[in-house]
């Protein structure tokens, strides 16, 4: 059986390698009680397809959404990492 990290990292390339874009998202820190661990990781491509996961869905949501609205730019512009900050509130 693949590890999660390894599956999400094989799927990456997949897509890449067809021609789609994909950015890798990371769980860089947490507090308190968190879904996953700082390292999580979670590819998604432009069309809004995922592996891995870095929460309990509700920042896949988000990240998934942006990206079919505006596409990848809207989460990772100009092929540069970006930190993306989500709080303990609903929003």
């Amino acid at each position: 059986m693949e590890n999660i990290d390894t599956l999400v990292l094989r799927t990456a390339l997949a897509w890449h390698t067809q021609g789609l874009p994909v950015i890798l998202v990371t769980v860089a820190r947490t507090w308190g009680s968190s879904p996953r661990p700082p390292g999580s990781l979670m590819g998604i491509n432009g069309s809004g397809e995922t592996v891995g996961s870095v929460s309990g869905g509700c920042i896949e949501d988000d990240l998934i959404h942006r990206i079919r609205e505006e596409g990848i730019s809207a989460v990772c512009s100009d092929a540069l990492p970006l930190v993306l900050r989500y709080g303990v509130s609903a929003d």
